[in-house]
């Protein structure tokens, strides 16, 4: 194939050449089967270790068939945006259930959790207003915060002290906003909440938590990060995601009703994005049900993860201070983590390196996810083939 080059578009080739100077090009694996704890990539079944399916339901029996039946009830697409003819039943029926799962008056649906929070920062908070962001929060809630014409102030990764600081030192009449992550996604760890409500009150400061990374994952039944800590009303807002430990598509927020109510009249993404289809809300609900009946996927999960986090650490790999499922294998330069995820591929186990810009320069790492739905048998397979790398590439000892 010959590909003519416009001279308007050079500088495009130019940065694409660049990224692969310094490593950080991204070439996608296509998957050819279910997302499950193995999945088939270019033919060969490897163990998956790198998704976000936390609780297994990606693939899970109850949800594909409620996705079935919702779709011989109610089709494959509303065809409209949820304003003005695409709220079916059934997305309010998903609303009401999450809104009872996590202990809170409301809660809005949208197609994605980075459009949650696209949707919920400039609608809460504009010109004149303050946003105090913990330094290490997600890039969705960056891009939110762009859009807003607030001040945008960011304090040291989970430091309630500089947070306190801050905001003492800040001297604006407007509003006060607090926006941090539940469950940081690079390293696992969890965000200080009750400390962070403490100062928020004392400061008459509303506070958000985005908690993509906790839903299904912490908390009773995996309820989340705040109920987690107790802190039910205590929180105004929470972003949630339906495409991590729910295994669907989509993502929410919750609060009071005031605020959820605002968002509907006023939120962009919600105005303006097809409402979600049939298929991921049936899914969804279904998943909601799965964990209001048991526990045990959420206990499975926390057992894996244990496990493995204690064998890759008697090991000797650098795993930072993860406090969840999450497992970041440090490994530093991005060369040397594209090297590590190469010889996992070719050894039977999926599980891609991370560089700038999605985590700091000089901290690559190996992102391991551990899901309920891995075996005993897969984890000791899986810790087999990062001792048998790690040896080979001099990361551990002989």
């Amino acid at each position: 194939m010959i590909i003519f080059m416009d001279d308007k578009l050079v500088w495009i080739e130019k940065d694409l050449d660049s990224l692969k100077e310094q490593g950080l090009f991204k070439n996608i694996k296509t998957i050819e089967s279910a997302i499950g704890p193995e999945i088939v990539i270019e033919g060969k079944t490897l163990l998956n270790f790198c998704s976000n399916n936390y609780l297994g339901f990606a693939n899970d029996d109850r949800l594909k068939k409620a996705a079935k039946e919702a779709i011989d009830k109610y089709g494959v697409g509303p065809a409209a945006v949820r304003t003005i003819a695409g709220t079916m039943s059934l997305h309010r029926e998903l609303e009401n259930k999450l809104a009872e799962f996590k202990r809170v008056e409301d809660i809005i649906a949208l197609p994605g959790g980075l459009l949650a929070n696209v949707a919920a920062i400039p609608v809460l908070v504009g010109e004149g207003d303050v946003i105090f962001s913990d330094e290490l929060n997600h890039a969705s809630i960056i891009d939110g915060c762009r859009l807003t014409k607030a001040e945008v102030i960011r304090f040291t990764h989970g430091d309630t002290n500089d947070l306190e600081k801050k905001l003492k030192g800040y001297v604006g009449s407007g509003k006060k906003l607090i926006i941090t992550d539940g469950v940081f996604s690079m390293d696992g760890d969890i965000a200080p909440l009750p400390e962070i409500v403490d100062v928020a009150e004392k400061y008459s400061a509303m506070v958000y938590v985005d908690d993509a990374h906790g839903e299904g994952v912490l908390g009773s039944h995996g309820k989340g990060v705040v109920d987690h800590f107790s802190l039910h009303g205590r929180v105004d807002v929470e972003i949630g995601t339906l495409s991590k430990a729910f295994g669907v598509v989509g993502g929410f927020v919750a609060g009071k009703k005031l605020i959820i109510e605002l968002l509907r009249q006023k939120a962009r993404p919600f105005l303006f994005s097809s409402a979600t289809t049939p298929a991921d809300v049936g899914a969804s609900i279904e998943a909601v049900k799965v964990l209001e009946e048991s526990d045990a996927p959420v206990k499975k999960l926390w057992e894996n993860a244990d496990y493995f986090k204690g064998k890759m650490g008697e090991m000797g790999f650098d795993i930072g201070h993860s406090q969840t499922p999450i497992v970041p294998v440090m490994l530093g330069d991005v060369t040397s983590a594209q090297n590590f995820s190469k010889s996992l591929f070719e050894n039977g186990v999926f599980a891609v390196a991370l560089g700038y810009p999605t985590v700091p320069m000089g901290k690559a790492r190996i992102r391991v996810m551990i899901s309920a739905a891995h075996t005993k048998e897969q984890l000791e397979c899986g810790l087999e083939v990062f001792r048998k790398v790690g040896t080979e590439l001099g990361i551990l000892s002989k």
